[in-house]
């Protein structure tokens, strides 16, 4: 049975699993760099491990692994796979995450955010 907290109801236990699996693929920096980038624009493989910094077997393998988990989509041009991020919504929770964090380390106040304090205690 759902709680209802306030004029929320939690989301099943299905959906939770979706979107652990999702963000389980997010943690990864590399993933993360390949979504960031594609929310800027579609990119082939090759110019995509250029950008991110990755060899591009390595690139070629987490696309494989953002397509089949259907956070990314890729169409054929001639010779090549062009990738490219179709859902909005993942578009903007990776834009907010990554602004935010951006935003956050350009202050003063970085040493004191969540995720430094998480990272000095090993998590």
């Amino acid at each position: 049975m759902a709680k209802v907290v306030g004029a929320l109801q939690d989301p099943s236990a299905e959906v939770l699993a979706e979107a652990a699996a999702a963000f389980g693929l997010l943690a990864s920096s590399a993933r993360l760099h390949i979504m960031w980038a594609l929310s800027q624009g579609e990119s082939d493989v090759t110019h995509l491990a250029d950008r991110v910094g990755g060899a591009l077997p390595a690139v070629s393998q987490h696309l494989a692994k953002l397509k089949l988990a259907g956070l990314v989509r890729a169409r054929r041009e001639g010779r090549r796979q062009v990738y490219y991020v179709d859902d909005p919504d993942i578009v903007t929770v990776v834009r907010v995450m990554v602004g935010q964090l951006t935003a956050r380390e350009s202050s003063a106040f970085s040493t004191s955010t969540p995720t430094a304090r998480l990272r000095e205690a090993g998590v």
